[in-house]
């Protein structure tokens, strides 16, 4: 793991200094309204409740939650216990942080195309794109509810049918329900106005802030830092990677020319 670039954090502030303000001359223009930042007064903390009790202002924590606590109730009826079923939520545990990059990479970043002449562009990845333009905004750091409503059904789907016994599927669905939960909070608080109290936070913290304000085509993973990026060498020395043109505006250029 690089060590932290005073440099690199300083940058960073300056970044989001710097997009507030613009947005703030922006909404101004259109809205004569006085010239402030867009996210309004900023605390220089927050602690960690009041950043859960915000998380909880969402829909996504209330769907994944049901989702979990249905998981759980359902697994909780079946009392029978077998070894072989924590194959598969220890299996996504370690593998995690691979699905994670791949998602991130393949799925939010998809660069916007027309195949067969049909424009390909999904809702995922066009809120992504949003989230880049303007990561202080919080509603965009969640999944799409949209996209909630069909995936978790599928996946009671998938435990119910894809396992040979019912509490294998049914450990499954606990899992993918708590790596979701995970997931959401972790991304929330990393973009909330919580600063991070522990060495092992800070680098997850730190790790995502170089992939929003200085270069989005490195450090991919979310709620790890240093895992998946090194295996697949998004993980460079921050002090060596270019500011990127593009870190706010995804596939705004293509060797200089736009893209549209």
């Amino acid at each position: 793991m690089t060590k932290p670039s005073p440099e690199i954090e300083a940058k960073a502030r300056e970044r989001l200094a710097a997009d507030e303000e613009r947005f703030a001359a922006e909404r101004a223009a259109s809205t004569q309204e006085p010239a402030a930042r867009i996210t309004g007064s900023r605390r220089t903390s927050q602690s960690l409740g009041e950043a859960w009790r915000a998380f909880w202002s969402h829909p996504s924590p209330f769907l994944i939650g049901a989702f979990l606590l249905g998981s759980v109730i359902y697994r909780a009826t079946l009392h029978s216990f077998t070894w072989t079923e924590l194959i598969m939520p220890v299996a996504l545990v370690v593998f995690f942080p691979v699905i994670e990059w791949v998602i991130h990479v393949v799925i939010l970043h998809w660069r916007p195309r027309k195949v067969g002449g049909v424009p390909v562009d999904s809702l995922l990845a066009r809120k992504h794109r949003a989230h880049h333009a303007d990561p202080r905004v919080l509603p965009l750091v969640f999944i799409p509810w949209q996209v909630e409503v069909w995936l978790l059904p599928s996946y009671v789907v998938i435990g119910l049918f894809a396992f040979p016994g019912q509490t294998a599927g049914a450990t499954f669905m606990v899992a993918v329900g708590a790596l979701m939960f995970n997931y959401e909070w972790v991304h929330y608080l990393v973009h909330s106005d919580y600063r991070p109290k522990t060495r092992a936070f800070r680098a997850v913290w730190r790790n995502h802030r170089l992939h929003h304000y200085k270069n989005e085509h490195y450090w991919f993973t979310v709620t790890t830092s240093g895992t998946a990026d090194r295996l697949f060498g998004t993980y460079p020395d921050s002090g060596e990677v270019r500011t990127s043109e593009t870190v706010r505006q995804l596939h705004a250029l293509e060797d200089g020319r736009a893209v549209s």
